[in-house]
């Protein structure tokens, strides 16, 4: 009987064919791309590749008596992709005819390989730019290749479909705690903060202010000159917090700024007097000046037995009345002790 290299190429081609002796008489023209670079015919088949499974195996005659017919090889100049293989013994009257190679097989018959990517099957076509033409017509492995593209594909949309809802979950939260105004916090940010460092009990200083004479620039100036001065506002107490504070505006022309950490009555002082004096700055809304000062209670932490919340805009706003009661324009610190 005799088999045609051209007819083992077209039904097999990542097909080994050796002699008796181990060395390669006829390879598939894909797995000829696979060992590009090499010498492989009449290379002994234990040069080419290294055995992986089974454990122990070296020849080819090793691998067939040790594990049957199924085997694992890597080439060894290409260990990235791996290799899977079926193999049988023909019988000593089959020949390889067709011309190809010299000599033809050895008196003592040969071994067919046929081998397969397996699970490198992706990795093997990209890095042989390997198409449809490089598999038997029967081969699913272009098939199994675009199903796997097509779930990359998918598994890519799919991550950046969550990227973007991850987004928008986020961008939805940061607008629900911002005023939209200013830029600064809002009351509920604002709350939040002061619960969650009451909770733990973390000493902090809290600022209240409440712009002095900004009624009058609304009703002189008009609305958009009332928006101007708060967007000014904003911008300057966004500059002289540390970005683990919290500025908010909780109402028309009033804030809050809650200083972590801070509780050193000067150190406080002192904030709130630059605070007020860059809130005097002089401010031109389309030619006409927008005069308004700010006054500013300011409560500790430390000053409460058993602080939260309430207790502490309680407290603030305590101070803040009593810094306008003084003459506008100035910074109370009220020390209470309540419980």
């Amino acid at each position: 009987m005799t088999i045609g290299h051209d007819g083992l190429s077209r039904f097999m081609p990542m097909h080994l064919l050796l002699d008796a002796s181990g060395c390669v008489i006829s390879a598939g023209p894909t797995l000829m791309r696979v060992l590009e670079g090499q010498a492989v015919i009449g290379a002994r088949f234990q040069d080419l590749f290294e055995v992986r499974s089974p454990g122990g195996a070296v020849t080819v005659d090793e691998v067939l008596d040790r594990a049957g017919q199924r085997f694992r090889i890597v080439p060894r100049h290409r260990e990235r992709v791996g290799l899977r293989g079926l193999g049988q013994r023909l019988p000593v009257d089959i020949a390889l005819g067709g011309g190809a190679s010299e000599g033809g097989p050895s008196e003592g018959g040969a071994v067919l390989l046929n081998l397969s990517f397996g699970i490198d099957l992706i990795a093997a076509v990209r890095e042989f730019c390997l198409t449809d033409a490089d598999f038997a017509a029967t081969e699913l492995a272009m098939e199994l290749l675009y199903l796997a593209e097509a779930n990359a594909a998918v598994t890519r949309e799919l991550r950046g479909l969550n990227l973007r809802l991850e987004g928008a979950r986020v961008a939805a939260a940061e607008e629900a705690l911002t005023d939209p105004l200013t830029g600064l916090r809002n009351r509920r940010a604002a709350d939040l903060v002061l619960e969650r460092l009451c909770a733990a009990q973390a000493p902090f200083g809290l600022l209240h202010m409440d712009l002095d004479f900004f009624k009058s620039v609304n009703d002189t100036l008009g609305h958009a000159a009332g928006d101007f001065v708060l967007e000014t506002v904003g911008r300057i107490l966004r500059e002289q917090v540390r970005a683990e504070d919290c500025a908010a505006r909780v109402g028309g022309d009033e804030f809050v700024i809650i200083l972590s950490g801070r509780t050193d009555p000067e150190t406080l002082q002192a904030i709130a007097t630059r605070i007020i004096a860059r809130v005097s700055e002089p401010m031109a809304f389309e030619g006409q000046p927008c005069r308004v000062s700010a006054s500013i209670g300011i409560v500790r932490s430390l000053d409460l037995a058993a602080p939260d919340a309430v207790q502490i805009l309680a407290a603030a706003d305590r101070a803040l009345y009593a810094a306008k009661h003084a003459g506008r324009g100035m910074a109370v610190l009220l020390a209470s002790h309540g419980a």
